[in-house]
């Protein structure tokens, strides 16, 4: 699949700024008024635009950096990618020839290469088929396979789908092409789309912030106030954290790299958070120590 900051020459996580500049750098040289009848240019247009459409998008290009291509492209259609894009606006500051490209289409034949209207005859959408999946939550953190049984023309039909690392409960996973089938003329037959809502099943540990996990982790009160190494689970096994001295109840410890798993590579923490356990009750061992550390000031 497409590297989005490949196609504008720019590596990933490149400023919001230096998107822009690059766009408009290869926009200027593939611009179709200067290119006319150059279908490989007017490709590359095409390429360069639908790569600027997603990353000047905060929600779409926070998607494309947290899943990654692959599965940016199950969730997202070309037509998701414009809408609500103002073409208008990705030109705005070229000057003279090189203003909106869509403008003056009688002259060169060249519309919106981004629309329908182009198309002979467009086609009814294909309304998708809508499922619900239950993962766990290490499923979700990790990402796993399913196999979805569906019911699509009167038959039943079981299909392998790929759930991404890092998805969130409640959201709608996209597979392109396991929907409805119908014999469309003049393309032939076509499918529509599969819609997975993800149910994320709670954990008895782990819960989840962002990309971190967080899990609860009770202490001694000696401990808090002289510091400590604890073991603690995580998603990739058991874990030693150190516990400072004179740690204070709810303090949260971080654990690097061991949270949530993104398909972009990226990788959240864990937090720690510390419970200080006071005992409800002292043994006569035990109170006398506690009265002297009481007439210490503590």
């Amino acid at each position: 699949m497409k590297n989005y900051y490949s196609v504008l020459g720019l590596s990933n996580g490149a400023s919001d700024v230096e998107i822009k500049k690059g766009y408009r750098k290869l926009a200027m040289k593939y611009h179709p008024d200067r290119n006319e009848g150059n279908k490989k240019a007017e490709d590359k247009f095409k390429e360069i635009s639908e790569a600027y459409a997603v990353l000047s998008d905060k929600k779409k290009r926070h998607q494309y950096d947290q899943y990654g291509s692959e599965d940016f492209h199950q969730k997202y259609s070309q037509e998701d990618i414009f809408n609500d894009f103002d073409m208008g606006d990705m030109f705005k500051g070229f000057g003279g020839r090189g203003g909106n490209p869509f403008q003056g289409q009688e002259r060169s034949g060249f519309g919106n290469p981004f629309s329908h209207e182009r198309r002979p005859q467009r086609e009814a959408q294909i309304p998708p088929i809508q499922k619900e999946c239950t993962i766990n939550f290490e499923e979700a953190a990790m990402g796993c396979q399913r196999t979805i049984s569906i019911s699509r023309n009167g038959t039943h039909e079981e299909t392998s789908v790929k759930i991404p690392s890092g998805i969130a409960h409640g959201k709608v996973l996209r597979v392109k092409g396991k929907g409805q089938q119908i014999l469309s003329a003049p393309s032939g037959n076509r499918r529509g789309d599969l819609h997975l809502l993800i149910h994320v099943l709670s954990h008895p540990l782990f819960r989840r912030e962002a990309r971190d996990v967080v899990i609860d982790a009770e202490i001694m009160l000696t401990q808090a106030l002289l510091g400590a190494t604890i073991e603690v689970e995580t998603l990739s096994g058991i874990k030693s954290i150190k516990v400072p001295p004179g740690t204070q109840n709810g303090t949260k410890l971080r654990l690097k790299e061991v949270g949530i798993k993104f398909l972009s590579g990226v990788r959240g923490d864990q937090l720690v958070k510390v419970i200080v356990k006071i005992p409800k009750e002292l043994t006569q061992e035990q109170l006398p120590h506690i009265q002297f550390l009481q007439g210490t000031g503590i």
